[in-house]
């Protein structure tokens, strides 16, 4: 998504393509995490129309990132992660069935813990995908399917709610705007929050230990718990090796023996 000063106040984004649904996910995705936003939870774009090609949202004017705006966006995070959601692995209220993370299919659905949740919807079918089209070799995939089974054990559940998480947090959906950070193009869905947080490091923010530092005081995270991001980073790593190559596979194999 790019801004440029003296375009309309809209931007209307478009795919010839879009299955079914497609633009819909997203928008009750925005709406779910934007019902947070009274809560001091993280600014969401608007959105103006959804079609089955495009969606229309608010154009965002974009500002130099500041150390103030992201310690603000921290916090904010918490707030949106700690509105909560039905159930591990549940789609956005008022959302019945599957959703997207980019143009990749991500599957919803209602678990008791995180752990299983995790396993069975984020890293699996991706892994799956990935040995399909070449990019996971066996030793990964055995890797990551030993992470799978410590998972569904509960070996890294803890007491923390369903949080209401983005899902794709990664830097360019968090847009530094001249009223602070506004978050777009969400995979949304009740999840852990530290996925969120993970996400943002493996593919960087501005300011990304402010936005962690504050995220961490506010959300009463355990002091130990950088130790886990690699964890959850096994999402988006999957993702993309089931559709940029064979680095993505390679790096999957590498973290996820960590915590086979």
């Amino acid at each position: 998504m790019s801004d440029h000063p003296s375009a309309a106040p809209e931007f209307v984004k478009t795919r010839s393509d879009a299955p079914p649904r497609f633009f819909a996910a997203e928008a009750a995705g925005l709406a779910w995490l934007a019902q947070a936003e009274g809560e001091g939870g993280a600014a969401v774009v608007g959105v103006r129309a959804v079609g089955d090609t495009s969606i229309t949202l608010d154009r965002l004017t974009e500002a130099t990132p500041t150390r103030a705006a992201a310690e603000d966006f921290g916090r904010a995070l918490a707030a949106t992660h700690a509105a909560g959601a039905r159930a591990f692995g549940a789609a956005p209220d008022g959302w019945s069935g599957d959703a997207w993370i980019g143009r990749q299919v991500a599957p919803m659905a209602e678990h008791a813990t995180w752990g299983t949740s995790f396993a069975d919807l984020r890293l699996l079918p991706y892994a799956r995908r990935a040995v399909q089209v070449g990019h996971l070799g066996a030793a990964g995939m055995a890797a990551v399917e030993r992470v799978c089974q410590r998972l569904r054990d509960g070996e890294f559940d803890d007491d923390r709610p369903p949080a209401r998480i983005h899902g794709d947090l990664w830097g360019g959906n968090v847009l530094f705007t001249p009223g602070g950070v506004v978050v777009i193009d969400p995979a949304a869905h009740g999840g852990h929050g530290q996925t969120d947080l993970a996400m943002l490091e493996l593919f960087g923010c501005p300011y990304l230990d402010r936005v962690q530092a504050a995220y961490a005081e506010a959300a009463h995270l355990p002091a130990d718990w950088p130790q886990r991001t690699g964890l959850h980073q096994l999402h988006p790593l999957l993702v993309h090796a089931a559709s940029h190559g064979p680095s993505y596979g390679r790096e999957v194999e590498r973290v996820a023996v960590r915590y086979a």
